[in-house]
């Protein structure tokens, strides 16, 4: 312990190595349930690539394991420490290098914080379109980290779909350049999507050039109630065959929008077993928006409210992305998971995860990025209740396998971490788990990055 602090310490200023208990006990996990952490013998928080390359070394030559972390708003406990390890936190690096309004891209350290990037993108008319829940706090390390996805994906797809080149920290602290900053390149072997979603294990991003779009419209978002969630998932089977593309489809089940008209006052339609939101941002989105208006008539909707200013599409966004909090408020702690299906059997799913709520007697709640088939079943349970605490890990379990049964896969854009590592073994296969073990292998053969995640 004193050889590691004293080595870490010969690359990095004396602020960014923390070593008192009570501080790096913070550090120690994210925000997913049921996921063990150890204690971390020392938190550093580098500002340099130099940095970063340092603590690699130091780690390999005393074989010591490094856990990545950034905002830690993760949901599957990727980011969490293991005993005796150096958290090194990249949130010091935190900077925008460029925003290149001719070739389109943003060059940044991982540190930065996707809110931040996505407003500064829009000052020069450009547009980072992946947007998670958290982005107000969430780092883009983290969103590479997990192949993070978002409210737009629908339409604009997911950040593995952004991330052109990286600069990575191998474990022995050699640096590795992929990809590009180009509008095309098919060099070799795409080293560059490996890392994305790899959640630390093969290397530490600390440079990432992410592509940008042409900066959207305003959206107007169109909610209609629906009563019953098979009647929304034909309404959403309809408007992705009629070949629609909304920059949002999103589905919010009767439990969610009980929680969060409980908790915001948000006066959404209680009466409702679904309801469902459309978003377009086209120059002129009222045809739009009247065409999917009417086949969610056709499906059985009940009432459907186009919203009339930008002002009243925020709104109903807003309670959307309140769902979490509010959904945490019911009993204090939420389970979440991220099963993604076809949209050909997200019906199938929803009314699958309220049996397992009912025979485990646990209130879930579900809401779905509909248009890409992912799911957000959110159990809710009494930490301090060992019996209830039983019942939604089971529950839990229970809403994966369903997942798989139907054609699905385990995550969509959370992460496996040490959440699901038993999952992931369960849908990739031996063959499958043989070849990725050989991939970490060759990146990581000391086995020091993230160590227990994934596998």
């Amino acid at each position: 312990m004193t050889d590691l602090i004293e080595l870490l310490r010969e690359g990095l200023p004396e602020e960014a190595v923390l070593t008192d208990p009570d501080v790096t006990g913070a550090y120690a996990n994210d925000m997913a349930s049921f996921c063990e952490a150890g204690a971390p013998a020392v938190v550093v928080l580098p500002r340099t690539v130099e940095q970063v390359r340092h603590v690699c070394r130091t780690a390999t030559a005393l074989r010591v394991p490094v856990v990545p972390q950034g905002a830690r708003t993760g949901l599957s406990g990727a980011a969490n420490a293991s005993d005796g390890c150096i958290v090194l936190s990249l949130v010091k690096m935190d900077r925008i290098l460029e925003i290149n309004p001719v070739d389109r891209i943003a060059v940044v350290e991982p540190g930065v914080i996707n809110a931040t990037l996505s407003r500064a993108a829009m000052e020069k008319g450009l547009y980072y379109p992946p947007d998670p829940s958290s982005w107000e706090q969430c780092t883009i390390g983290g969103n590479i980290g997990t192949a993070s996805g978002g409210l737009c994906c629908v339409k604009y797809g997911v950040t593995a779909e952004y991330v052109l080149g990286l600069d990575v920290v191998l474990a022995d602290g050699r640096l590795l350049r992929t990809g590009r900053r180009t509008a095309k390149g098919v060099a070799g072997y795409d080293l560059t999507r490996l890392f994305v979603g790899s959640e630390g294990s093969l290397g530490i991003v600390v440079r990432a050039v992410l592509a940008l779009k042409p900066a959207p419209l305003e959206q107007l978002v169109l909610a209609a109630e629906f009563p019953s969630t098979a009647s929304a998932c034909d309404a959403i089977c309809r408007i992705m065959e009629r070949g629609h593309a909304p920059s949002l489809l999103e589905l919010m089940d009767r439990t969610s929008v009980r929680a969060v008209n409980a908790m915001g006052n948000m006066g959404l339609p209680e009466s409702t077993e679904a309801l469902l939101m459309a978003a377009f941002d086209t120059p002129d989105p009222a045809p739009d928006l009247a065409a999917v208006a009417e086949l969610c008539t056709a499906a059985g909707a009940t009432e459907v409210v186009p919203a009339e200013s930008a002002a009243e599409s925020d709104m109903l966004l807003q309670a959307r992305r309140m769902t979490l909090p509010a959904l945490e408020a019911v009993k204090g702690v939420t389970m979440i998971d991220d099963v993604c299906v076809p949209r050909s059997r997200l019906a199938e799913m929803i009314d699958g995860t309220a049996a397992i709520a009912e025979r485990y007697d646990l209130t879930i709640g579900v809401v779905a990025h509909a248009g890409d088939g992912n799911t957000h079943p959110t159990v809710c349970f009494d930490a301090a209740d060992p019996d209830e605490s039983r019942r939604a890990r089971e529950s839990f379990d229970a809403i994966m396998a369903l997942g798989l049964e139907l054609g699905g896969t385990i995550t969509g854009e959370h992460g496996v971490g040490v959440l699901k590592r038993e999952w992931l073994a369960r849908e990739l296969g031996p063959v499958g788990v043989e070849l990725q073990r050989g991939i970490k292998q060759v990146f990581d053969p000391l086995g020091l990055l993230n160590p227990g995640k994934l596998f």
